[in-house]
């Protein structure tokens, strides 16, 4: 990992970069109280076992979460700026569940230094989230 992100030079298609985290119950509780997203599927224990998941599930947007935090401290890093983002929930997160996200480059615009990722967090090998992520790169040079 680069301590100071890639510029825009140094990223090439195909690169990628992969980050595991464990969901716990503080980081949920935690992401309700940030974002105000207190639907109780979350959150109660007795409520979710009356749905369809039978317990609680993570915010989709928490491993969302997850993804801009390898754009912005791992590929490309510190300095890229987050334009768009497109996202597909497949499976839901559960309580104890590791997520691994990976960001792979697939496509550089080199007049506005745009950068094209495919983001897919899996659970178990299967995906739980899917999308594409554009970042701007600085140009200027990064220390690898």
């Amino acid at each position: 990992m680069p301590k100071q992100g890639y510029n825009f030079s140094q990223l090439q298609v195909g690169q990628s970069e992969t980050v595991e985290t464990v969901i716990k119950k503080s980081m949920i509780e935690a992401f309700a109280e940030v974002t105000g997203d207190t639907n109780p599927v979350h959150l109660d224990a007795d409520y979710a076992a009356g749905t369809i998941f039978k317990e609680p599930i993570a915010h989709g947007m928490l491993s969302a979460g997850l993804i801009s935090a390898v754009l912005g401290t791992r590929l490309p890093g510190p300095g890229a700026v987050y334009l768009s983002q497109s996202l597909a929930f497949k499976r839901p997160v559960k309580i104890g569940d590791t997520v691994v996200v990976t960001v792979t480059v697939t496509d550089k615009q080199e007049r506005r230094r745009t950068v094209t990722f495919e983001t897919v967090c899996t659970v178990n090998d299967k995906v739980v989230v899917t999308g594409e992520a554009v970042t701007q790169v600085p140009a200027g040079d990064a220390q690898p």
